[in-house]
């Protein structure tokens, strides 16, 4: 099996601008404190896929998706607790769970997603 590697110089920037781990990066460099969520799972209907980003700063400010509705603010919370407490959480959301109707997840899906402190 081969890796490749991107030349990001040849990305444009506008591209780079909107990439959760990018801003992630930004955010680092400007002294925030900063976690990143990370879809690692899926099952049935989920709206974003595996690997998808969400970062999300001390103050609260987040960039990216690992869901969409209510379940991106139940992450934002569990994240500002990872921020305080510097320990990574794995979430899961899924349908035959209660907290799944109260955050959005009524469409039959599953998702599972790490949380984890930058730096």
């Amino acid at each position: 099996m081969t890796t490749q590697s991107i030349d990001l110089a040849a990305v444009p920037s506008a591209v780079l601008a909107d990439d959760p781990l990018v801003i992630a990066e930004g955010w680092a460099k400007e002294g925030r404190s900063v976690a990143v969520a990370t879809v690692v799972e899926t099952w049935g209907s989920a709206p974003r896929p595996v690997g998808s980003h969400l970062v999300i700063d001390g103050e609260g400010n987040f960039e990216g998706s690992v869901s969409g509705g209510c379940v991106e603010g139940a992450v934002v919370s569990e994240a500002m607790d990872v921020i305080a407490a510097g320990a990574p959480r794995m979430l899961e959301f899924g349908v035959a769970d209660e907290t799944a109707w109260r955050v959005g997840l009524s469409c039959g899906g599953r998702i599972r997603v790490y949380v984890e402190k930058l730096g």
